[in-house]
């Protein structure tokens, strides 16, 4: 488990989901990503499925990505391309495929990679002390382009910008507010209240609860605007060539070995 793991507990008609990376507060390794991918794929299977509750493990929901791996493979046009459109993307894109209804359950760190893991999840319920931000402005690398918008969709343009552009951290409270939290609930309440929605949810219906994920998620596609965001994709991928084209660039490594040297990033601004 050097590299953490994602851990499934099966009950009867529903399954936790447990992010766990001790000693990292949880951040996502590449081999994380991949499990996570393959563990939403073999739900999607499971027609008897009726919950998902997705929580990280010891206080903390996902601080991140795992930077410590980042050396290997980000400063490659091509491996950080991989990394991006068949890890990651793949990870979110089997989680927003799934016909069965997700809890996210979020205590602590929420940052970058946990937000967006969040964004997947149909409910959300946030301890009063969590917090939220995706401040990777700070390693020198922008977010990439898919899942920003998860994110931009989830969090609202504001407080996406906010995050992203300035890289606020935002407490439960706010989260709420701008709509991302369906509900902020006291520290000490947390895993009982995820509970109790568990149970309510296996109560319910499963064929609607299916046909009402089928149904968001294609509000959800028209609600992108699809041709335009393709058309303003284009004109950036156009005016940069290559949307990981950044992946050598100094400002890049400084930030990544600024953060792992534990000392504030100079970047030079060129």
């Amino acid at each position: 488990m050097a590299g953490g793991e994602v851990k499934v507990v099966r009950h009867d008609d529903w399954v936790q989901v447990v992010l766990n990376h001790p000693g990292k507060f949880n951040a996502m390794s590449r081999s994380m990503w991949r499990e996570l991918r393959q563990v939403f794929a073999t739900l999607q299977e499971h027609t008897n499925l009726r919950c998902v509750l997705l929580s990280g493990a010891n206080g903390h929901f996902c601080a991140g990505g795992d930077i410590s791996e980042y050396p290997d493979f980000r400063f490659q046009p091509e491996t950080l391309r991989s990394f991006h459109e068949e890890d990651v993307w793949g990870a979110l894109q089997c989680m927003l495929d799934c016909d069965v209804p997700i809890v996210a359950r979020i205590d602590g760190n929420c940052m970058g990679a946990g937000v967006e893991i969040a964004s997947c999840c149909d409910v959300r319920l946030g301890a009063a002390s969590s917090r939220y931000g995706a401040p990777i402005a700070r390693l020198g690398f922008p977010m990439a382009e898919k899942e920003a918008a998860l994110v931009s969709r989830a969090v609202g343009d504001s407080v996406a910008r906010a995050m992203l552009l300035g890289a606020e951290v935002f407490d439960a409270n706010r989260m709420l507010q701008c709509g991302f939290l369906t509900h902020c609930v006291d520290d000490q309440r947390l895993e009982a209240d995820a509970m109790a929605f568990v149970v309510r949810q296996v109560q319910l219906a499963p064929l609607a609860t299916r046909a009402h994920k089928r149904m968001f998620r294609a509000l959800s596609l028209i609600g992108c605007h699809a041709d335009e965001a393709q058309s303003a994709l284009n004109s950036v991928a156009n005016e940069s060539i290559d949307p990981y084209a950044y992946a050598d660039s100094p400002e890049h490594r400084e930030g990544i070995e600024a953060f792992l040297q534990k000392r504030k990033p100079r970047f030079s601004g060129s």
